[in-house]
């Protein structure tokens, strides 16, 4: 993990609200705790080797940004999320046609996608009517539980 993708890290923790964030790679162990006051993150790196050692402590730089409220284009769709983790294919088989496609109008009850988790393939059914504005997943990758997977809109 490199210094950009660390102060990513730092200033995604900071944004979020989340009160700590612990890390654990290989030989790497980041650990962020920010305040309710708005205070920088405090930053704890260890790295694992024979001896571990603590690197030194690095502070967000407090710049404040104020910008003009964003208007999320996707508020009015519905987010489909996955109900597993495993991985995620829009076909049944690699031989047959995709369950859906942006554009495709669907009904409660059909058939999304199938996620595969321990070697068992499970359908994914819509809880809901509408069309598929978005699909948020790339064919065979694999996705996390609750994450989004289709934009509906239900209109």
């Amino acid at each position: 993990m490199d210094l950009k993708e660390i102060q990513n890290l730092i200033k995604f923790v900071a944004n979020s609200g989340v009160a700590e964030v612990k890390l654990e790679m290989d030989d790497v162990k980041i650990t962020i705790r920010t305040t309710l006051e708005g205070n920088a993150p405090e930053i704890t790196y260890m790295q694992q080797a024979p001896v571990a050692q603590a690197l030194p402590q690095v502070a967000a730089p407090q710049a404040v940004v104020t910008a003009a409220p964003v208007v999320d284009e996707n508020a009015k769709y519905i987010t489909i999320k996955s109900p597993i983790i495993g991985t995620f294919y829009r076909k049944p088989s690699p031989d047959k046609p995709v369950f859906v496609e942006v554009g495709t109008t669907i009904g409660k009850g059909d058939v999304l996608c199938v996620i595969e988790a321990m070697k068992l393939f499970n359908e994914i059914e819509a809880e809901i009517s509408g069309k598929i504005i978005k699909i948020l997943v790339d064919d065979m990758s694999p996705v996390e539980f609750d994450q989004p997977l289709f934009l509906v809109d239900p209109s």
